[in-house]
């Protein structure tokens, strides 16, 4: 069923404006994100035409953009993506650990996203690996996913990578399952000092090499000696590793998953208001208890901050390592179930057809009547109908 509220509705409305407004400044990935959810399932990207065999309820179903981006897009990626962790999860308990960066390195990422956000994956990872494989800490091999957001709840730019953690991995020797202490991971200082460490070695790295670009109140780092006393200050301030408490078990670990790796910046059910000025929206102020409140912002400025979040085009935001790495996962994990003495999982059998699969991932089902309860079946195509302007009225 339709939210209320779009963040279509609000670039549908305020888009042409915005656009015209920053034609200069604005990008091409951009501009293809605001294009993308304008159009999502309406008649420019086409579709087909559905009827009822029972009351002859007839509807148009227009296609989706699958714009990682979109509000609207995520629900059948999301479910097929979990289908394949679900087959992967061990019998242990999982750790969920955040690696948040200082302010004035969110400024830098901002205008260097492709390359500190890849930092902040690589270091991130690899300060878990290496105190997870000290023996004075755990002394295994272990596997993550980690998830990269770019917001904070009232769409401002904090980018910080979630990372799920099984609680200990084969000794290095690969002879035996080593698994941490009840309800303890591994020290969040040590950690910390070790991520401030690597992020910044590669930050400075990346810096000498030519690949990082600096313009507007930034454009002083381009001085070697101005970006060294921005690194020396860095090393100063304190940088957040925080460990949540492990999950309750697999389930809890596919629910959290649900809810983290197809996010995107704002979803539409937590849009309010709308009008010709202003964009509402629920927000939850994690200083003072999570309260619920509610921010208005001018419509452009929401856009503006929407668009904060846009990533490069073939960025990866979720992304596995360790135990879990692409190229070496079925061995490893083959090797964990051993040593826990657990069995294979089943094989997994997905449909062909996407409401097929959408209904056996989710349980929920995209050809129900909304009028009486039959079948809707599909009765022809319908073409795109592009558009020259949105009627904003």
């Amino acid at each position: 069923m339709r939210s209320a509220l779009e963040v279509a509705d609000v670039f549908r409305r305020h888009g042409a404006a915005y656009r015209q407004a920053r034609a200069g400044h604005l990008g091409r990935v951009e501009r293809r994100v605001m294009a993308a959810i304008e159009a999502c399932r309406t008649s420019a990207l086409g579709g087909h035409l559905e009827a009822c065999d029972d009351c002859g309820l007839q509807r148009p179903v227009y296609n989706s953009c699958r714009n990682r981006h979109c509000p609207k897009c995520q629900g059948l990626a999301r479910a097929d993506w979990l289908a394949q962790r679900q087959a992967e999860l061990l019998p242990v308990p999982y750790f969920h650990v955040v690696f948040t960066v200082p302010a004035e390195v969110a400024e830098i990422a901002f205008h260097n996203k492709a390359v500190v956000y890849d930092i902040l994956f690589r270091t991130a990872a690899e300060t878990l690996r290496t105190i997870a494989a000290d023996p004075r800490h755990l002394g295994a091999e272990i596997g993550l996913i980690a998830v990269l957001h770019t917001w904070g709840q009232t769409l401002q730019h904090h980018p910080h990578v979630h990372c799920i953690v099984p609680g200990g991995g084969p000794a290095l020797d690969g002879s035996r399952w080593i698994g941490c202490r009840p309800g303890f991971f591994l020290p969040v200082r040590v950690l910390s000092a070790l991520f401030r460490r690597l992020f910044l070695q590669a930050l400075q790295s990346a810096f000498t090499a030519g690949q990082l670009r600096f313009s507007g109140e930034l454009a002083g780092l381009v001085d070697p000696s101005a970006f060294a006393h921005r690194i020396a200050e860095l090393k100063r301030a304190s940088w957040v590793v925080y460990s949540k408490p492990p999950f309750g078990g697999p389930e809890q670990v596919l629910a959290y998953l649900g809810r983290y790796t197809h996010r995107v910046a704002i979803t539409n059910s937590r849009l309010t208001h709308l009008d010709g000025q202003q964009v509402g929206f629920r927000w939850k102020d994690y200083r003072h208890h999570s309260k619920t409140k509610t921010m208005f912002l001018a419509a452009d400025e929401f856009i503006r901050r929407f668009l904060l979040h846009s990533l490069p085009d073939g960025f990866h935001r979720i992304r596995h390592y360790g135990l879990l790495a692409n190229g070496q996962r079925a061995a490893k994990l083959a090797l964990c179930r051993q040593l826990l003495d657990v069995p294979p999982p089943e094989p997994a059998h997905s449909a062909a057809d996407y409401r097929l699969r959408y209904h056996q991932l989710t349980g929920k089902s995209l050809d129900v009547c909304p009028c009486c309860g039959g079948r809707m079946f599909a009765r022809g195509s319908l073409p795109r109908r592009p558009f020259a302007a949105w009627n904003t009225s």
